[in-house]
């Protein structure tokens, strides 16, 4: 890839070039990232054309001075601008180069530089846009973390309750059980006595009283 910059007086000396008339001129000329010292330049290429560079031409505005930049060897569709002068109005043309000569200049672009403080402006602003978008993030992770921490409350705050209800209704079962126990000892009485024989018991074996039979007749 070659590179040319040339710094001509347009009013004392000519370039000379050859044209090629089956090139045409670029299209889509625009520019972009205006500074107060530094532009780029882009264009498109007409399909089929056998371009292997550029050139561009820069001059300022009411000045017959101008600066032809000439790439060949290279498919870039871009070139930077330097050197500028804040609030400055400039007018560049761009050109195709093939291996026959070069196109017809493409239709002028003008553009003005702004005052450095105003691209000092231009920063701060999207600075403090990025700030703003990133407060707006933070804010929105915030809200997802109280969220959840609130469900994770409400979940242990009903677990605690319903183990709560079922510690108190151990007692209740354990005297469910004791009661359900005594009744099926003592089947003959509901209220859980102890069945007693029906003749008293003497501890003096020798005093026993015999035991009497009737026969009814």
């Amino acid at each position: 890839m070659e590179r040319f910059f040339l710094l001509v007086l347009s009013g004392c000396l000519g370039v000379s070039r050859v044209t090629a008339d089956s090139l045409s001129p670029p299209i889509n000329v625009t520019i972009r990232e205006v500074k107060a010292n530094s532009a780029v330049v882009s264009w498109d290429i007409p399909e089929g054309d056998p371009v292997i560079g550029f050139a561009i031409t820069q001059q300022k505005k009411d000045v017959r001075m101008l600066r032809l930049i000439q790439e060949v060897n290279t498919t870039t569709r871009s070139c930077a601008l330097w050197d500028l002068e804040e609030e400055t109005d400039y007018i560049v043309h761009v050109q195709s180069i093939s291996m026959f000569g070069t196109s017809p200049l493409s239709e002028p672009l003008r553009f003005r530089t702004p005052k450095e403080a105003e691209t000092q402006g231009t920063k701060n602003e999207v600075t403090m846009e990025e700030v703003g978008q990133a407060t707006q993030l933070r804010a929105g992770e915030l809200i997802i973390i109280v969220v959840v921490l609130i469900m994770w409350a409400g979940v242990i705050a009903l677990f605690c309750r319903q183990y709560d209800i079922i510690k108190d209704n151990e007692p209740n079962n354990n005297k469910d059980k004791a009661k359900n126990s005594s009744e099926c000892s003592t089947p003959e009485h509901p209220t859980g006595g102890l069945l007693r024989s029906k003749f008293p018991k003497n501890n003096n074996n020798n005093n026993r009283l015999p035991s009497v039979n009737i026969i009814e007749v």
